[in-house]
C-alpha cells in the first residue's frame, strides 16, 4: 500500500483480534499518556492510523474502526494541548471517505468528544457541519445510485450525532446555529455543494433541533436566495425596448420559441433565453426548487402555517426591501398556493396593512402595494371575493386620501397615493371581467374608484401609461365610466410623470410576480399562476354576453355560491330559510342584502340556466322586505298564501319595494 501500517508494540501479531474492547482502550490510553513523559512513538503511530483514508485494505479498515472506537472510550485522556495533532487529524476526517462501519465509529468518537468537555463542542460541531457536503471528487458520484446511497448514510449519521449531542448539551443547538450560518458556502461555490448544504439546513429545521433554531435557519436560506437574486442584474434580462407596454412585452413572440422547449401558455416580459448558461441563475433555480419541496413536506406534516410565520417575517425584513427582487419572492407565493385559506390570505392582508399604515416609510408602502397588486393579479388560487375585499381596502384608502388632499398633480408629493391607484388599475386589468359581471362587486368597488380616478390629483395622467391605457380600454368596453379627457399613450411603457413618482427605485415599473423565468421553478409555479394570455380581453365582445362568464373560473365561483344559496332557499318557508343569519353573514344592511339576492338570482339565471325568475323566489323577497319595512313603520303583517296572491298583489308589493329601497342610507 506504499506506507507501512503502524502497529502498537503489544499488537504485532494476529492476536490483536483477540483483545477485548477494554484492553484496546487501555492500550490507546497508554499511547496518549506516554506523550506526557516524552515518549511519542505509540502516540505517533496512533495519529498515523487517523491519516489513512483512501484505498484501505480490509485489515487497515478493521484497525481504523477499532482505533476510533477505542478513542471514543478514552476521550477523558485526550488533552487539547498535548494531543493537538491527533485532534487535528480526527477533526479533518470526512465520513464520505469511509464505509458505513468506519463512518459510524467516527461519528461515535465525535459525539463522545463533544459531550466530554465544553472546549471541544464547537470543534466537533464544525467537523460534523463540514460533512454536510462531500469532498470535491465525490460530487460527480452523486449522480450514481451508490453515491446517493453513501450520501444518505453520511447525512443520517451527522444528524443523529447532532441529536445525541443536543440531548447531553442543551445549549448545543444554539452553538450549532452559529456554526451552520458561518459555514454556509458562498454563492461562488460549486452548485451542488450549496444545494446539499441547504438541504441539510432544511433537515435541521424540520427536526427536533428546529424547535430552537428552525426559524433562523429558514431566514438564512431566504437571505442566501436574495443574495443570488441580486447577482442577476436586471440589465441582463430586461428587454431594452421601452416603447412597448408591459402587457405587450409579456406576450411571448411565438417566432422566437422553440416548439420543444416551452408550453403554449407563456408570456415573459423578461427574456428566459438571456438566462441560459447563467450559473447564478441555475443555482438559484435549484435552491428555489429545493425550498418548494421543503414547503411541500411542511404542508404534509401540518406545520406549514407555523413555517409561514417565519417566511412572512423574513419577507418583511429581507425580500420587501431588496431592490426589485426577481425570483426569491416566489418562495412566499408557493407557500400561499399550498394553503390559500391561511397563508394566501395572510400574505395579502399583511401587504395591504403595510400600505395603509401611515407610519411606514414611503418605499416600504410602495413596495408592499406593488407586491399586493402583482400577487392579486397572478395568484390563480385566490377567490374573486377575497381579491375584491383587498381592492376595496385600497379604493377606500385612496378615496379617503382624495377627500383630505385637494391639490393638483404632484408625483413627488403623492407617491404613495399614485402607487395605490396604479395597483388597483393593474389588478383590474387582470380581474375586471370577474367584477363587472357581479353587480354587487361592481357597485361596491368600481363606482367609488371612478371618484378617485377623476380627482384633481389625476392618477390617470401620472400612473404608468401602459397600465392606464389597458385599464381604460377595458373600462370602456365594460361601459363602466367615461373619461372626458383624451389620453394619447402611443403604447409607451413609462412617462416622465410615472418616473417621477416611481423614484430612484423605479417602483412604478415593479411587478414582482411577473412570470418566473427560471425553468425548474416555473414548473412548480405555472399550474397556480395567471398569465396575461389567459385573461387578455378581446375588447369588442369581452363584456357583451354574460354567458361567456361561465367560462371564467373567478366569476363561476360567485355563480356557484349563488346557486348554492338558491338551492337552499327556494321552496322553503321563511323560517327554514334562515335569512336573518344569512344577511348577518354578508355584513350589509337587510335591504342591501335583498337587492343583492335579486341581482345574484339574475346572474345565476343568465350564467347557468339552472333557475327561472319564479314567483316563489320573489315571494320570499317581497315578504322579507315588507317585514323589514313593517317593523320600522309598524305596519300589519303581510300574509301571502301562494304565488297567485303574489301576482295579484304585485302593485302593492312594488310599492313596498320602493319604500324599502328608500330606507337604504345614501352616501
Amino acid at each position: 500500500m506504499g506506507l507501512e501500517l503502524p502497529k502498537y508494540p503489544e499488537m504485532e501479531d494476529d492476536s490483536v483480534l483477540n483483545f477485548t474492547d477494554s484492553e484496546i482502550v487501555s492500550h490507546v490510553k497508554d499511547a496518549l499518556t506516554s506523550v506526557l513523559s516524552g515518549d511519542h512513538n505509540s502516540y505517533n503511530q496512533l495519529v498515523g492510523v487517523m491519516h489513512h483514508s483512501k484505498h484501505l485494505a480490509p485489515d487497515e479498515v478493521a484497525l481504523l474502526e477499532t482505533t476510533l472506537k477505542a478513542l471514543a472510550g478514552a476521550v477523558s485522556s485526550i488533552d487539547i494541548t498535548h494531543h493537538d495533532s491527533l485532534l487535528s487529524a480526527i477533526l479533518s476526517m470526512s465520513m464520505w471517505n469511509y464505509g458505513p462501519h468506519v463512518a459510524d465509529a467516527l461519528a461515535e468518537l465525535i459525539v463522545s468528544l463533544a459531550i466530554s468537555n465544553g472546549k471541544y463542542l464547537d470543534l466537533c460541531l464544525r467537523m460534523l457541519v463540514s460533512n454536510f457536503t462531500p469532498p470535491p471528487y465525490f460530487l460527480d458520484k452523486l449522480k450514481l445510485p451508490r453515491g446517493l446511497e453513501r450520501k444518505g448514510q453520511v447525512l443520517s449519521l451527522v444528524h443523529a450525532a447532532f441529536k445525541k449531542i443536543a440531548d447531553y448539551v442543551p445549549l448545543a443547538p444554539l452553538r450549532l446555529l452559529t456554526v451552520v450560518l458561518q459555514g454556509m458556502p458562498t454563492i461562488y461555490h460549486k452548485d451542488r455543494a450549496i444545494v446539499i448544504y441547504v438541504e441539510n439546513m432544511f433537515k435541521l429545521e424540520s427536526g427536533e433541533i428546529g424547535e430552537l433554531i428552525g426559524s433562523t435557519m429558514l431566514m438564512a436560506v431566504v437571505d442566501r436566495l436574495i443574495e443570488l437574486d441580486v447577482e442577476i442584474g436586471w440589465d441582463a434580462i430586461l428587454h431594452d425596448d421601452f416603447s412597448k407596454g408591459i402587457f405587450e412585452m409579456e406576450l411571448e413572440d411565438v417566432d422566437d420559441i422553440e416548439e420543444s422547449v416551452e408550453p403554449d401558455v407563456g408570456e415573459f416580459r423578461l427574456s428566459r433565453k438571456s438566462l441560459a448558461g447563467n450559473s447564478i441563475a441555475e443555482l438559484l433555480d435549484n435552491l428555489l426548487v429545493l425550498t418548494f419541496e421543503h414547503l411541500e413536506s411542511c404542508e404534509r406534516e401540518g406545520r406549514l402555517a407555523k413555517v409561514f410565520e417565519t417566511l412572512l417575517q423574513s419577507f418583511q425584513i429581507t425580500v420587501l426591501s431588496a431592490y426589485k427582487s426577481k425570483f426569491a419572492q416566489f418562495v412566499t407565493f408557493y407557500a400561499c398556493a399550498l394553503d390559500p385559506e391561511n397563508c394566501g390570505m395572510s400574505f395579502a392582508t399583511m401587504l395591504v396593512e403595510l400600505f395603509v399604515e401611515d407610519s411606514q416609510p414611503q418605499p416600504t408602502r410602495m413596495s408592499a402595494v406593488s407586491y399586493l397588486a402583482s400577487y392579486l393579479s397572478r395568484a390563480k388560487f385566490l377567490s374573486a371575493s377575497f381579491i375584491c375585499s383587498m381592492l376595496k381596502r385600497l379604493v377606500d384608502w385612496c378615496l379617503e386620501y382624495c377627500e383630505t388632499h385637494d391639490g393638483d398633480i404632484n408625483p413627488n408629493a403623492h407617491r404613495v397615493f399614485y402607487s395605490g391607484c396604479q395597483a388597483i388599475m393593474y389588478v383590474l386589468c387582470f380581474r375586471m371581467k370577474a367584477f363587472v359581471n357581479v353587480p354587487r362587486l361592481k357597485l361596491q368597488l368600481l363606482m367609488p374608484l371612478e371618484q378617485v380616478l377623476k380627482h384633481k390629483l389625476n392618477p390617470l395622467k401620472v400612473c404608468l401609461p401602459s397600465v392606464v391605457e389597458e385599464f381604460l380600454r377595458q373600462a370602456k368596453a365594460a361601459s363602466l365610466f367615461t373619461v372626458c379627457e383624451t389620453f394619447i399613450f402611443d403604447g409607451l411603457l413609462e412617462s416622465e410623470l410615472s418616473r417621477a413618482y416611481g423614484g430612484l427605485e423605479r417602483l412604478d415599473t415593479f411587478f414582482p410576480f411577473d412570470p418566473c423565468l427560471l425553468k425548474r421553478c416555473d414548473s412548480f409555479i405555472r399550474p397556480m399562476f395567471v398569465f396575461w394570455s389567459m385573461v387578455k380581453p378581446t375588447y369588442d365582445d369581452a363584456y357583451e354576453d354574460d354567458d361567456d362568464s361561465s367560462d371564467d373560473e373567478l366569476v363561476q365561483d360567485h355563480v356557484n355560491e349563488n346557486e348554492d344559496m338558491m338551492n337552499g332557499w327556494v321552496g322553503k318557508s321563511f323560517d327554514e330559510q334562515g335569512l336573518n343569519q344569512t344577511f348577518m353573514a354578508f355584513e350589509i344592511s337587510n335591504i342591501e342584502a335583498m337587492e343583492y339576492l335579486i341581482l345574484s338570482n339574475n346572474l345565476a339565471i343568465s350564467s347557468s340556466g339552472m333557475f327561472r325568475q319564479s314567483k316563489d323566489f320573489y315571494k320570499i323577497v317581497y315578504e322579507y322586505i315588507y317585514m323589514v319595512v313593517a317593523e320600522m313603520e309598524h305596519l300589519p303583517p303581510l300574509e301571502i298564501q301562494g304565488s297567485d296572491e303574489v301576482s295579484e298583489k304585485g302593485s302593492k308589493n312594488d310599492r313596498m319595494m320602493k319604500r324599502a329601497a328608500a330606507t337604504v342610507p345614501r352616501e
